[in-house]
């Protein structure tokens, strides 16, 4: 597992694990013998994304303040993302790196980004969001059903 998905990963189990609400990937503690237990256990219950199942189907987004979206990921690397009721759009990338989806999304002058991590046993999956380089938000991504042709 390379150094940027082990700390990645790490930032996800404080946040999940309730232990922090949300930490910078420099301030991260290692865990202690006990919380190292509960990561491994916590660690089981992610998983790899697939390139196949990203671009098969149309994703909500949400975020702890109650923000909602939905996602369209191109197979071209390019993704939309609209609000939920009224349709305001913006646009952005996606890309899989080492079994992780990475998001860069542009609003304005803003940037958000940030990596899905998946879960192993549901659809509904979680990242941390940065905002323009700053911590900003935890998020949950849900895959809808795929589209049917």
């Amino acid at each position: 597992m390379s150094d940027n998905k082990t700390q990645k990963l790490l930032q996800l189990f404080y946040r999940e694990s309730e232990r922090v609400r949300l930490l910078d990937l420099d301030k991260l503690p290692a865990p202690d013998g006990k919380e190292q237990d509960e990561l491994q256990m916590w660690l089981a219950g992610k998983r790899d994304f697939s390139l196949t199942e990203i671009t098969q189907q149309h994703w909500i987004k949400t975020c702890s303040a109650g923000y909602i979206t939905e996602l369209l990921f191109h197979p071209n690397g390019s993704l939309e993302e609209f609000t939920l009721f009224r349709r305001q759009k913006t646009c952005g990338e996606w890309q899989l790196v080492n079994g992780m989806l990475e998001l860069a999304i542009y609003k304005d002058d803003k940037r958000y980004t940030s990596t899905v991590v998946a879960s192993q046993g549901s659809s509904i999956h979680s990242a941390i969001e940065y905002k323009n380089g700053q911590l900003h938000s935890y998020l949950k991504l849900v895959q809808t059903r795929p589209q049917w042709h």
